[in-house]
């Protein structure tokens, strides 16, 4: 199914892709690349980078991963922020990266990757485990409760999310989200 650009999405088209590409395979940013729009890129516009982060079941994977998100957001310009909508966006970063790593801790068998892909104002979250489980998104939520709480939070944040199966067994979950526009 063919959707806007992230930037593009009304919020019930954000509504739509929680909806359908949940599990879909969609993977929209990386489909852009393939599809050889790479021209911004070649004139240094919107540049995409990338960075990975090799996790494993040792206690402190969280952790790590928020410093190494932190990290990127400081080296791409997110940090610091230049105004109090960009310090809110920068910690619901933080935050559905945390909270990514914490379902692959806790539902699977571990996160082995943090991915982070930055092109413009669109960044991408993506954690990779080796569990093929697929994540649902519980339809009953009751705050009160503890735990059920990491994809509701995603679901809320992010513009997008989803997860995809990956050849040779496992399951990457991934999230876009925009930068909020500078004030003038």
């Amino acid at each position: 199914m063919n959707r806007p650009a992230a930037e593009d999405r009304t919020e019930s088209d954000r509504t739509d892709d929680r909806a359908e590409s949940h599990g879909s395979g969609q993977d929209r940013a990386e489909d852009r690349h393939r599809a050889g729009d790479d021209r911004a890129e070649d004139r240094g516009e919107d540049r995409t980078e990338r960075r990975s982060l090799a996790l494993d079941t040792a206690p402190g994977a969280v952790a790590r991963s928020r410093e190494f998100t932190r990290l990127a957001l400081l080296a791409w310009g997110w940090l610091p922020a230049r105004d109090a909508d960009g310090r809110a966006a920068a910690e619901d970063v933080l935050l559905m990266a945390s909270e990514l790593v914490t379902n692959a801790c806790q539902h699977a068998s571990g996160p082995y990757a943090l991915e982070l892909t930055c092109c413009g104002p669109l960044l991408r979250i993506a954690v990779r485990d080796r569990d093929d489980r697929l994540p649902v998104l519980r339809a009953a939520h009751t705050p009160a409760r503890p735990g059920g709480h990491g994809l509701r939070v995603v679901d809320r944040l992010a513009a997008a999310w989803g997860s995809d199966p990956v050849p040779g067994g496992g399951k990457r979950v991934w999230l876009e989200t925009l930068r909020p526009p500078a004030e003038p």
